[in-house]
């Protein structure tokens, strides 16, 4: 009877290791990108158009500053509420853009989708392009926060300046893992499009 007790909690044990490795950074496509130059936790990138499902509302908003609502109208749009009613793959990462005037949220289109035709989206979520580019690139862990944010973006300019790159747009976050990674896990990113000279 007592190797029949150790049974149940190893099956458990084994489902849960298999939803979190399934449902992980390292089962989800990633947007491709060059790395051109890697220096620590900083990176100059090339990335190729990336095709964007993108939710808008304006700064003065106040849930604008988490983007509260955003991610679940993009998942509903990847889970079928679209013109064909066709589910799309998850992709990371999920791009965040704090402008002035203007914050989204964006989920980059997987590379097969694109190539048979983006399905129309329904309500807020609009379809969008981020022409080819290089990104300046600081990673760093944790469960981001606006003064983390701050403290990335000063470094990720500081490291631009000493590269002699010329940062131009708003900054972008990228985040890459679903929200029950533990926080030292999670992959974070601030990115800044370089000036082309």
């Amino acid at each position: 009877m007592k190797p029949m007790l150790w049974i149940i909690p190893a099956l458990i044990v084994l489902a849960l290791g298999f939803f979190f490795v399934s449902n992980s950074r390292a089962a989800t496509p990633t947007a491709a990108y060059k790395v051109i130059k890697t220096d620590g936790d900083f990176e100059l990138r090339a990335y190729e158009t990336l095709h964007l499902a993108k939710v808008t509302m304006p700064t003065s908003d106040k849930r604008s500053k988490n983007m509260d609502g955003s991610f679940m109208k993009l998942f509903r749009f990847i889970d079928g509420q679209n013109e064909r009613e066709e589910k799309i793959s998850m992709t990371t990462p999920v791009i965040v853009e704090r402008g002035e005037k203007e914050s989204s949220m964006s989920f980059v289109m997987p590379e097969t989708t694109v190539a048979k035709g983006l399905p129309t989206p329904k309500g807020e979520v609009k379809l969008d392009q981020m022409p080819p580019v290089k990104i300046a690139v600081l990673r760093f862990a944790g469960v981001s926060n606006t003064k983390q944010e701050t403290e990335k973006l000063a470094a990720l300019k500081a490291w631009m300046t000493k590269e002699k790159l010329t940062p131009e747009m708003t900054p972008l976050f990228a985040f890459y893992d679903p929200p029950w990674t533990l926080g030292f896990m999670r992959r974070n990113e601030v990115l800044l499009r370089v000036k082309e000279n």
